[in-house]
């Protein structure tokens, strides 16, 4: 039993000093115009999800959800993270997609994590992505404020639907982006 267990030990052991000697002579892929293997993304998004549960406080949003706020929330993501995230337009934006992984579109697959969880990943962004950390770049009011908006994107109120037609032309309940001709029409108005 003993030379059993060994060998298992010794196994795990040459396999981790394999797997991290090919690592350092270049032979696993580095390019970031690839897509990940279904394994590798199963693994990080377990690490990110497990690791964001084991250290963020679980701490309830203290910037009120209110008409105002959201507003504010759906202005600072506009500004800072559509970019990346996918615009409130709708339309699929194509430098989010040449990160490795790609950064998720937040506006047609919104999280469905809770507001602590959402608000521990902007304010310190993920390692080894090109997410950054935004606690130096916005206010703690504005990260409860974009968290409160991406946290509540599939159930936002009237008039926050209503601003957000105003302002991109998409009807925020659709999920599609607007036509050129919706987008003519509300020009002209």
């Amino acid at each position: 039993m003993r030379n059993f267990v060994l060998g298992i030990v010794v196994t795990i052991a040459a396999l981790s000093l394999g797997g991290l000697g090919a690592a350092l002579l270049g032979f696993l892929p580095t390019r970031a115009n690839s897509t990940p293997p279904d394994f590798e993304r199963h693994v990080a998004m377990s690490a990110l999800d497990n690791s964001v549960e084991r250290h963020a406080p679980r701490v309830k949003n203290p910037v009120p959800t209110t008409d105002e706020n959201l507003i504010a929330g759906l202005k600072i993501y506009t500004m800072n993270c559509a970019g990346c995230h996918g615009g409130i337009d709708r339309k699929p934006v194509e430098f989010g997609r040449s990160f490795y992984p790609a950064a998720p579109n937040l506006i047609l697959h919104p999280p469905d994590d809770p507001d602590w969880h959402v608000f521990y990943v902007v304010k310190n962004g993920v390692r080894y992505t090109g997410m950054p950390a935004w606690e130096h770049n916005l206010s703690e009011q504005d990260l409860w404020k974009v968290t409160g908006f991406l946290t509540r994107l599939e159930k936002l109120p009237p008039a926050v639907q209503d601003y957000w037609k105003q302002a991109s032309g998409a009807d925020p309940s659709s999920g599609e982006p607007a036509s050129q001709d919706e987008q003519k029409h509300d020009e002209h108005k």
